[in-house]
């Protein structure tokens, strides 16, 4: 995202009293001062405003289509399960505890505050303040739910799911033999060899265990991640002098002393631009055109989505994409099934296994900054978890989701606009949830 905000410590309403259709955000001609946000002083991502911007962000920064098929779209066949909406099952933990010592707390959580009461699905979307989420079972949709201001013809912005997509993209010119994930970084950029990233191999960057500094602490104003942030902000104040763009940021990057590349997992977005820009490299093409024209078209999805551009027109790699809920939710059952939609490979199998089998559980536990999902590992930009479905997922800040769910034959998808970003606050319910279905539908 070009204009980060950090909402933990925003003031806190529940799911109801931060609906963006009850709010009327930017609704009126003109809106009443206190009804505008902006991208420009960064109120577009402060909470409740955020819940509005999700579904709208063409309106606030500079972006690139990513165009869908015009021709054959996949349409899902449907059976509705009413019995959803009545499962239960139970949090990690009780939700003050996930929560930093009680940080935040609503109305609509007091009684798991200190209890592990059983949740229902129908409560846990409240709770985890989603905006639409689809289940699919088998092929078939058999729950799809908008409770906040997105429509099923509406777009979302995906935040770190955005990393999946281009980490799927990579595997994908992987098994095309286009790159080769043994090669170092520098390799394809020598614009990098006197950055952090020297040294690193491309595979390094795409399981995230570069050693590099960079900090996306949100709570501390000195953190890179603002120095990315503002570098890649199209809105540079006259008084910014730091680097122009994603790209002369990345030039900037320091090593760690002492540390070598792929001894440690750490989650760090700029992996991804950096990985975003090997693609384009080696292509010649923008990853906007590369998503359309080697998923978006050849799996019919059905309406254009749109990465955000940084001040140089790049496209944002870390967390820019936004799209359909349900064009998501036929990119996760392609995964499910290995590439194909019904008998048509549309992408190569091997760029599947690539991204579902896992990285080494090990190098991910060293990093201490995961503690609830032990014996998990990170690979090509995805996560991948330890339970004995083989589920794997793309997750991304404030809850967005995909979540593949092989043995049950199941994919979630799912957008969100949670008061807090990380996903350390909204796992503890669900990931549960998710696997409560699961179980539900072997």
């Amino acid at each position: 995202m070009s204009t980060l905000q950090d909402t933990t410590n925003q003031q806190q309403l529940t799911a109801a009293e931060s609906n963006p259709i009850r709010l009327k955000w930017m609704t009126g001609f003109p809106p009443n001062d206190d009804k505008i946000i902006s991208a420009a002083d960064g109120s577009f991502f402060n909470f409740p405003a955020i819940r509005y911007s999700v579904n709208h962000m063409r309106e606030f920064f500079p972006n690139r289509i990513v165009e869908a098929s015009r021709e054959k779209t996949y349409k899902f066949k449907e059976k509705l399960d009413p019995n959803i909406d009545s499962l239960t099952f139970i949090p990690w933990s009780p939700i003050s505890s996930s929560l930093s010592n009680g940080e935040w707390k609503s109305e609509n959580q007091f009684f798991i505050e200190t209890t592990m009461a059983p949740v229902t699905i129908k409560t846990f979307l409240d709770l985890n303040y989603v905006d639409g989420i689809i289940i699919l079972h088998d092929g078939k949709i058999i729950y799809e739910r908008y409770p906040a201001g997105l429509k099923p013809n509406g777009i979302h912005a995906a935040m770190s799911v955005t990393k999946s997509f281009i980490g799927f993209l990579a595997s994908i010119l992987i098994a095309e033999k286009t790159i080769k994930p043994e090669k170092l970084v520098t390799d394809y950029l020598p614009e990098l060899s006197k950055s952090g990233f020297a040294g690193a191999t491309v595979q390094q960057v795409l399981n995230m265990t570069t050693a590099i500094q960079y900090s996306e602490d949100y709570n501390n104003p000195n953190a890179e991640v603002w120095q990315y942030s503002q570098a890649g902000n199209p809105f540079k104040s006259e008084k910014y002098t730091g680097p122009k763009n994603i790209y002369k940021f990345l030039e900037t990057v320091k090593k760690i002393p002492k540390q070598e590349h792929g001894e440690l997992f750490g989650y760090k977005t700029i992996n991804t631009e950096v990985m975003g820009w090997i693609i384009s490299r080696v292509t010649n093409m923008c990853v906007t055109e590369l998503i359309s024209k080697k998923i978006w078209i050849p799996m019919g999805a059905s309406t254009d989505g749109l990465f955000l551009l940084d001040s140089a027109g790049k496209a944002q790699a870390g967390g820019g994409f936004s799209l359909n809920l349900r064009d998501m939710a036929i990119f996760g059952e392609m995964l499910r099934n290995k590439g194909k939609m019904g008998n048509k490979q549309i992408i190569p199998e091997e760029a599947v296994e690539l991204v579902s089998r896992g990285g080494d559980p090990k190098v991910f536990a060293k990093s201490e900054e995961y503690p609830k999902l032990k014996g998990w590992s990170y690979h090509n930009f995805w996560w991948i978890t330890n339970n004995s479905h083989e589920a794997y997922m793309a997750r991304g800040v404030h809850g967005q989701a995909i979540y593949i769910d092989p043995k049950a034959k199941m994919v979630i998808a799912r957008f969100a606009s949670h008061p807090l970003s990380s996903n350390k606050y909204i796992d503890p319910i669900s990931i549960p949830a998710y696997e409560a279905i699961a179980e539900y539908l072997i």
